[in-house]
């Protein structure tokens, strides 16, 4: 069943192209932490604010491959739309 946060049958690339909101924290000791909330378990770190963007990228690419792949649960829709 389809429902308002979720989508079935897509292509990965579709996937892909989806704009997720990121929580930023910078970390006391330097550098900064994403998480991508509407992704669980989805988060990286890098040492300036770029190297963070870079690796929460290259993490959200992978967890959503990984579930594309698995086909164990569907992936869910960003909670709201942003545009970067």
């Amino acid at each position: 069943m389809k429902t308002n946060s979720q989508i079935e049958h897509q292509s990965l690339e579709d996937y892909l192209s989806l704009k997720y909101p990121m929580s930023i924290y910078p970390e006391d000791d330097g550098g900064y932490t994403v998480m991508i909330p509407d992704l669980p378990g989805c988060m990286s770190q890098g040492e300036t604010l770029e190297e963070a963007l870079e690796n929460i990228n290259e993490a959200r690419d992978l967890w959503i491959e990984t579930v594309y792949y698995s086909g164990k649960k569907q992936i869910p829709l960003p909670s709201k739309r942003i545009s970067i």
